[in-house]
């Protein structure tokens, strides 16, 4: 399964990586990243993080 995250959409509100860590982080210009595939056993953690971003900006296919 594959995250990523628009940075352009992203505003840095720090819900994803609060929500799911062993995927996202919070990037040094202060907006969120995927640092890794989601790992197995953290899929309804990733999908989580997907539906609770405020402006959409998180894709877990």
């Amino acid at each position: 399964m594959n995250a990523s995250v628009d940075k352009d959409t992203c505003i840095g509100c720090g819900l994803c990586p609060s929500i799911c860590p062993d995927v996202f982080e919070m990037d040094d210009d202060g907006k969120a990243i995927a640092k890794a595939d989601v790992p197995e056993g953290k899929e309804e953690e990733a999908k989580d993080a997907e539906s609770s971003c405020p402006v959409n900006a998180i894709s877990i296919e």
